[in-house]
């Protein structure tokens, strides 16, 4: 198995789902206590949210290429950041990275051309919904992504950082959501809804949209999974 480098604390809760769902794989494969090998680099997350509402994003890939450095001391063979925002700057950290790297956004086509959709829609933080580092990736594989309008943008945004990426999850909260999934796939004629936010699993469920939801998350899990055990 290879040693796995993770860059996390973006957010906190979400770093507890990839250590348990990467562990839960061996465990449930028949792996008994056959765990494999975890470096862990808790970053920051003020600092990141520092370089993001400043608007400055020239900095954003060296901040995170020091975390690669830090992994890659401590024995990682390859790595994931454990966010989708961040991936905002993946291309330019994969180029000097010096760890191979697995991307959430282009695991995340993979399940989508896989699973054969043809339309999704994007909820996740303000920075992923109005950048176009999902739109790149997907537009490759000729796949239009849809966001909600700017109101809901901004209440999606709101209520990420300031209850669901604290722990506090609430049911008036989850309703607005679901509105809003249902508002945009109606006016988009959507077949399936990206949860672009790795901390948005911890208030929505994968069922009861109309559509099929892609958990990002768990998809990155199972992708880093399958990099350590080749």
């Amino acid at each position: 198995m290879k040693k796995i480098g993770l860059v996390a604390g973006l957010g906190p809760e979400s770093t507890v789902i990839y250590y348990k769902g990467i562990i839960d794989a061996f465990k449930n494969n028949g792996g008994g206590l056959n765990y494999p090998e975890i470096i862990l680099y808790s970053a920051n997350m003020g600092e990141l949210m520092a370089i993001f509402e400043s608007g400055q994003l020239d900095g954003l890939a060296d901040w995170l290429l020091e975390k690669m450095e830090a992994l890659k001391r401590a024995g990682a063979e390859f790595a994931a950041i454990a966010s989708n925002t961040p991936h905002i700057v993946f291309d330019e950290v994969q180029a000097r990275s010096p760890l191979p790297l697995v991307s959430i956004v282009e695991e995340t086509c993979r399940k989508a051309k896989a699973l054969g959709f043809k339309k999704p829609g994007l909820l996740g933080t303000g920075f992923t919904m109005r950048a176009d580092f999902y739109q790149k990736v997907f537009s490759r594989e000729g796949f239009p992504l849809a966001v909600p309008d700017e109101a809901d943008i901004d209440l999606i945004h709101k209520r990420l950082f300031t209850e669901i990426e604290l722990g506090i999850i609430k049911d008036s909260t989850r309703k607005e959501l679901v509105d809003i999934i249902g508002s945009i796939v109606k006016k988009d004629g959507l077949d399936s809804i990206i949860l672009g936010c790795t901390e948005l699993p911890l208030i929505l469920d994968k069922a009861g949209y109309g559509v099929p939801v892609l958990d990002t998350t768990q998809i990155h899990v199972d992708a880093i999974v399958r990099e350590c055990r080749r």
